[in-house]
């Protein structure tokens, strides 16, 4: 007879996120209709958290992603409380447990930068990038894709689009997530 392997333990709960409450699914993001403002955002926050408590690290990623790509305009009283999720996203990445984290999330960002139209998508590409410098840091380890021709903009040059297209202060909250490590 052969033994079960040990159940992992759940995930440490993320301290850059809001806390998430015990039940919560899709709908909590869709209950805001066509509106990707400061309530979207923190929905977004919250149900990535959601997500990753319960052990779906690349679903949470893809959920706290929604987060960043949100229409804030910088003055929304939740960025006060819960910041851009630069700090999660590298802290996520970190803490994942390989085998719940499917896919690659350097290609994953990699590819939403490259492909990025639409309203805001100068904001929007530059917080791809940027999310992917954090994945490389993240782990070093993730390749990028090689098949995907798209020029890989350097660390000051992403820093100079989220200063001119993202909100106040955005390019320094971002170096600071670059620059910690695991935490």
């Amino acid at each position: 007879m052969s033994e079960l392997p040990a159940a992992r333990p759940a995930p440490e709960a993320c301290p850059y996120l809001p806390p998430a409450p015990p039940a919560l699914d899709w709908r909590e993001l869709h209950r805001h209709g066509a509106g990707r403002g400061g309530d979207f955002y923190l929905s977004a926050l919250v149900y990535g958290h959601y997500l990753w408590q319960r052990g779906q690290a690349a679903r949470a990623l893809l959920a706290v992603d929604r987060a960043l790509l949100a229409a804030v305009r910088g003055d929304e009283p939740v960025l006060a409380q819960w910041p851009l999720p630069y700090r999660a996203l590298r802290w996520m990445m970190t803490h994942a447990h390989p085998t719940t984290l499917v896919g690659n999330p350097r290609v994953h960002f990699q590819h939403l930068a490259g492909r990025m139209r639409g309203a805001r998508a100068l904001q929007r590409r530059a917080r791809a990038w940027a999310a992917w410098h954090l994945a490389r840091r993240a782990n070093p380890a993730w390749p990028g894709d090689v098949l995907h021709a798209v020029r890989e903009p350097a660390v000051d040059e992403t820093a100079a689009h989220l200063t001119r297209h993202g909100i106040p202060g955005e390019a320094e909250l971002w170096r600071a997530a670059l620059a910690e490590g695991a935490g």
